[in-house]
């Protein structure tokens, strides 16, 4: 096995961070690492907010349901799908008025950019994360940056076509003891696909998800008494919980903005 392979199989997330701050020249590294990360047309349409000022990282965190790791993590970069810049650069540099003369007309982002934006931005993120496993720096994604959607928004200034794809937050782990252990995964084929997509019914999904069943009930946390299943546990407390419905108005809210930018 090498480096790579074995960085990658235990990397898992962190949320608790030493005081120790992330040094100027690996900070640089990360920069570099995460801007040679794939992207469509090489067009890079994402950017990546780096957040500095203590204030901002407070209210992120109360935005966040009180996640205090945001506050307190020595680097936290959110990773924008990012179609502004292209928009402005397109009409500011007068390809859209040299293509309207060869009656190409004007063509607003759509949500097929909207997905590509997306895709570049996850792609740069996971990158990061993957360059800073490789260099003793633990991380972990924040998803729910998106559940308090308008007033992010706010609190960044963004515009209609730079939308939140994730927030990731860095620091070094206290000590060697304190790195949790990677989590349990469904077994590689009950994720990989041969050729055509094959709905997976309750059997498969019980055998896929067995060992994490069994983990929850070993802690007492499966519901009904811990006489539930996982499926009851993601239902009750993830699919149907508030933050999960925030998230999805949120992501209705900046779908639609987007789409009716002229």
């Amino acid at each position: 096995m090498n480096e790579t392979i074995s960085c990658m199989l235990n990397r898992t997330s962190l949320r608790s961070f030493s005081d120790k701050p992330i040094e100027d020249e690996v900070r640089t590294l990360l920069k570099q690492a995460t801007v040679q990360a794939p992207n469509g047309g090489n067009m890079m349409c994402y950017s990546v907010l780096e957040i500095t000022d203590q204030n901002r990282k407070d209210e992120l965190c109360t935005l966040c349901e009180g996640q205090i790791m945001i506050s307190k993590a020595p680097l936290v970069w959110i990773f924008l799908a990012d179609f502004q810049k292209w928009d402005t650069y397109f009409k500011e540099s007068g390809a859209v008025e040299r293509a309207g003369r060869d009656a190409v007309p004007y063509r607003a982002p759509g949500l097929g950019d909207l997905h590509i934006a997306m895709q570049d931005a996850i792609i740069a993120a996971q990158s990061a994360v993957v360059a800073a496993q490789s260099l003793g720096i633990g991380s972990c994604y924040i998803g729910d940056v998106i559940m308090e959607y308008d007033k992010v928004a706010r609190l960044l200034k963004l515009t209609p076509y730079t939308i939140i794809a994730t927030m990731v937050v860095f620091g070094y782990p206290k000590n060697t003891e304190s790195r949790p252990k990677p989590m349990d995964r469904c077994p590689v084929d009950a994720i990989f696909h041969e050729n055509e997509y094959k709905e997976p019914h309750l059997g498969e999904m019980e055998r896929a998800y067995a060992a994490m069943e069994a983990k929850l009930a070993r802690q007492n946390r499966l519901p009904y008494g811990n006489t539930g299943t996982l499926a009851d546990y993601s239902y009750l407390g993830k699919h149907t919980a508030p933050y999960r419905i925030a998230m999805n108005d949120s992501a209705k809210a900046f779908t639609h903005a987007w789409e009716q930018q002229e």
